[in-house]
């Protein structure tokens, strides 16, 4: 029996440190993430969220900025210049990483954040973007 446990023991741990670190080392290559994709109405998704916030030209900077501040997330690709912008937010304790682009499309502002791993993000992405919203329309 405590050969059992023991065992037990070890495989949680092994399973705890690949749910640790792996996340947190494998590389995020842009070309999968910084593009644009095709919506043309707000959705949220199960593992992400569309949104387009009507007659926002030139908001893209301060969009960014906002996102910025975030201590969890930092630029993927992209800049204010080329017009769009890939961020990467991670999750506190395993390292997950969701991503999130933004783009001027003519007057109007895109985003699309998703998921990385799994299928469901438990609201996260929506919650994350609609603050960001909500700061931007504060300004």
């Amino acid at each position: 029996m405590a050969n059992r446990l023991g065992g037990f023991g070890t495989a949680a741990a092994l399973v705890l440190s690949v749910g640790l670190f792996v996340p947190r080392l494998l590389p995020s290559n842009p070309d999968d993430w910084h593009k644009k994709t095709e919506f043309d109405a707000d959705q949220t998704l199960t593992g992400g969220v569309y949104r387009i916030l009507p007659e926002k030209a030139q908001r893209l900077m301060q969009f960014a900025a906002i996102a910025g501040q975030d201590s969890a997330t930092t630029v993927l690709a992209g800049s204010i210049e080329s017009g769009m912008v890939t961020f990467v937010s991670r999750s506190k304790v395993f390292g997950f990483p969701d991503y999130t682009t933004v783009w001027q499309d003519g007057a109007d502002l895109k985003i699309h954040a998703r998921l990385r791993f799994g299928y469901k993000d438990f609201g996260v992405n929506a919650a994350r973007v609609d603050e960001w919203i909500a700061q931007l329309n504060a300004l």
